[in-house]
Parts: structure tokens; sequence; C-alpha cells
């Protein structure tokens, strides 16, 4: 596929070209100078012709970073098939505009001036001020009031190929849910601010994907890179780093909101910590995101060159400060040296399995059995606790339901018990596992679940409890009938 890069100074209206073009609001987009700093990098398709677009920084020598910025943005727009040279028709041509245009024309001769904030037709005119750049492809737009946009899309869809559309179809209905096709594993990177993330990623990708600085807030827009290992797909994302509430200003409002954003959508979340330094409460505060999106979780601690502890204390730890996480396996290594950043991938696919797997009702009923037998189910009060019997009803989280008489007096303990012996049986390492009970109601008015949930695995084992079962004649309506999820710090 051909690569489009939207290149230009800053606050010229770039990230808002490449959300109109992706159709929703992917970059982040602010008046404040410098918003977008990696590139970010989105597959789209026009009609019927598919591209790879890049939204890349502003060009800035104001400092090292920047400075950084402008040289990833010049490097993508050199490598890529088409550029889109953006510039404020508001403002009069600048010549070093004019010799960035001049040395990528030489290097490629699908280059466009867009000329972009010309929001009437007297503006328009300020565009005989940009003939200096000579060229034919010269495009007065308004990204923002959405004007003239599509003359560009056209001339952009002209220099593409034309692929199959049954291919274009598959890939709509692979981003239909997400965004994000479906065969790939989407692995989150999140942690503090300057802890590493940008560094793993790099390490991980075997290229210089994400910017590298020890300036807090580097990276704002979260920045993903697909690989492919063993015919296997991974994408990853690092994302912006999380400060203290007090301490988040301005752009990193939205980059929290974003990290969310993918957390939602990734299947396995790496918190990365800081070997070198003591934990912090903050560190147990963002991995307390993982928590809430109930995604598989892997810990590395990073910069374990520079190490503050040994691995026994430091995995003590670990485990002491975020034992909510207590299914997390921990990986020590260092970004910047490199060592061991090789262990991830295998234990992303083995965590990713278990993030995966499915348990057939018969193993998880005979489970059940013994450790009812081997630990009694309480009767608090008097009141007999019946579990009729378990299924694991979805994956990715793993998702297995109790059915029984009484769910509110089944005590937390007993639940995480329950787990532990899940666990024990299954290899569900770095996954968390969600426990849900259920009951039917005493009008029967919930049979049609309970029919769902009996066909799932095809439970032919499940016909030996008869609906006389459920002592329903005896509880009242302050029993929950819905799905209860239980929190997994408490289990």
């Amino acid at each position: 596929m051909k690569k489009i890069a939207i290149i230009g100074k800053p606050n010229v209206g770039k990230s808002s070209l490449f959300n109109r073009i992706v159709g929703e609001r992917d970059a982040i987009i602010s008046e404040i100078a410098g918003t977008t700093r990696d590139v970010k990098i989105r597959e789209i398709v026009i009609e019927d012709r598919k591209a790879i677009l890049l939204d890349t920084g502003g060009f800035d020598n104001s400092s090292e970073l920047f400075q950084e910025v402008s040289e990833r943005a010049i490097e993508s727009a050199e490598n890529s098939d088409i550029v889109l040279y953006m510039v404020d028709g508001r403002t009069l041509p600048d010549d070093e505009d004019r010799k960035r245009f001049f040395r990528l024309q030489k290097k490629n001769k699908n280059i466009a001036l867009v000329i972009n904030k010309l929001d009437n037709d007297k503006l328009e005119e300020a565009m005989w001020d940009f003939a200096s750049f000579g060229r034919s492809q010269v495009f007065p737009v308004s990204v923002s009031h959405n004007r003239r946009v599509g003359r560009l899309l056209e001339w952009v869809y002209s220099k593409l190929e034309n692929i199959n559309k049954t291919e274009i179809s598959d890939s709509l209905d692979a981003n239909l849910d997400i965004g994000l096709p479906n065969d790939e594993i989407r692995v989150a990177i999140i942690g503090r601010v300057n802890v590493g993330k940008s560094s793993l990623l790099n390490a991980l990708t075997k290229s210089e994907r994400s910017i590298v600085s020890p300036i807090a807030g580097t990276t704002v827009d979260p920045i993903d890179e697909v690989i492919e290992i063993d015919g296997k797909k991974i994408r990853f994302v690092d994302t912006a780093g999380i400060r203290r509430r007090g301490q988040i200003e301005g752009i990193e409002k939205y980059a929290l909101m974003r990290t969310e954003d993918m957390l939602q959508r990734s299947h396995i979340a790496i918190v990365v910590l800081d070997s070198s330094e003591e934990f912090k409460d903050l560190d147990e505060k963002i991995a307390g995101l993982v928590d809430k999106f109930k995604i598989a979780t892997i810990i590395v601690l990073n910069k374990w060159d520079k190490r503050l502890k040994e691995y026994k204390e430091a995995v003590q730890s670990v485990r002491e400060k975020f034992k909510f996480l207590y299914f997390a396996p921990i990986i020590t290594l260092s970004a910047l040296t490199n060592q061991r950043v090789h262990r991830l991938y295998n234990e992303i696919f083995r965590i990713y399995d278990n993030f995966s797997r499915r348990v057939t009702t018969s193993q998880l009923n005979k489970v059940i059995a013994e450790a009812v037998l081997n630990h009694s189910l309480p009767a608090p009060k008097g009141k007999v606790i019946k579990i009729y019997f378990a299924v694991q009803y979805a994956s990715a989280p793993p998702k297995i339901a109790l059915i029984m008489n009484r769910p509110k007096l089944l005590h937390f303990s007993y639940q995480r018990y329950l787990i532990n012996k899940f666990r024990e049986s299954f290899d569900f390492d770095g996954s968390p596992i969600i426990l849900i009970k259920k009951m039917r109601n005493r009008n029967g008015e919930n049979s049609d679940e309970l029919d769902a949930l009996r066909n799932i695995d095809g439970l032919e084992e499940i016909s030996q409890f008869d609906d006389s079962d459920f002592d329903n004649d005896e509880f009242n309506d302050e029993l929950d009938t819905d799905f209860i999820d239980i929190d997994s710090k408490e289990i």
C-alpha cells in the first residue's frame, strides 16, 4: 500500500486533516503548538483504494525535542509515496516552508500544497501569495469547515492503486467494531511519565518508532506499531505517561482519556515500573486502570540495569503494592540495553492464550465439586447455599457463571477460593477471571437466559438439573436476579 504523509509547521491543521480523512477524532487537536510529536499511522480506505496515512509533528527547531520531531517528519515524508504539505493560508509564505517543499519536490513528484484555513471566497484570494511554490497541485481548503477537502481527496485517490473489493469489505468488517483488525493481539504499554515506555516500544519493534526524551510528557497521542512474529501480529501501543491528577494540564487531559480508550480496546496491558526507584502510589493507581477494564496483564520492571533492589526483594515489593494484580507475571528487563526484552514476545503469546482460554462445562463442574467437597459451602443463619452448575459463557476475559439458589449469600472469600481453584486446575496466568453469580427468578422470566447457558459447549450434563432444584419460592424480592460482577481486587 502507498503511504501518504501530512507535514507542515505546527498549528496548520495537520491533525484536523488526518481526523477528517480517517473519519474520527483519532489524533489529538489543540491550539498548543507541538501537540503532535510522534508519527501517528492509520490504514485508510478511500472508495475502493487503500493507503497508509501518517500524521507527523510540526517543523519546529526551538528545542532539542522538537528538532527531533521535525527530523522524524521529514524522514516520514521522504519515505512516503504522496506528500500533503500544509500551510496556513491566513499567514504569508515562509522561506523555510518553500525550502522544505522544493527539497521534497525533487524527491517525490506526488506532492501537493494544501493551503488550509481559507474559510471563505475572499480568503481564497490569499492563495496567490503561495504562487511562488510553483506547483499545479495546489488545494485551497478549510478542514474545519470541510470546504473543498473533497477535491484534495480526489487527487489523492487518483494516485492510489486499485485493490480487490472483497479485500476492502473484509477490512471494513474487521474494523467495524473498534477500528482495529480482529487478527491482532493488542498490547497497551502504560505507566508513569519517564518509566521507559517509549524506549520499550522502540526495543520491541526494533525501530525508533516513538520519540524518547527525558522531558516528562513527551508522548501525548498513543503511538502504535504492528509487528509480526511467527505469523502472529502484535499491535503495540505506547500510551501517554500519566501524572498525578493535580499535575495534568491542557492536552495531557485528552491524552489520559485516550489512554483509557486504548486500554478498553486492548487485550493485554504491559504495566511498566521503574526498578531504579521506589514504587509510587501513582503506580498503583495507574495499574488500577487495568483492573477497571479487566484485561490481561504483564508487569515489567524496567531499568533493571540500574535496579534499586535485588530480584526477590523487588518481586516481593510488587506483590505487596499491587495485590489486585496477583495473577500478573513479572519480567525484569532494560529497554535501553535490550536486556531480556526478547522474553516479552513469548510471554505475550502465552498470556493471550490464557486470556482467550475456554474451559468446558464438565471440567468446571468437576473443579466445583472437588472444591465444595474440600471446603463446604457456608450456610449463613442456617440458609443452605447450593451451586447447581458453573459454565464459562465468555472469554477474553474468561467469565464464569455460577448458577445457584442464593447468589447474594455467597461471601467474596468463598468466591476467591473458587477462583483460586480454577487457577490451580487451568492455566489462567496473566488473565483476570470474572465470576458471575446467577439465579433464576421465581416467575421463570429469565428461563431463556438459563436455556442459553445450558446450550453453551453442549451441556448434556446440565440436563440432570431440574428447574425444581431452584428454590425460588424461598426468596423475596431483595435477592438480585441480574449478573453481579465480583470486584477482582477482593478476589
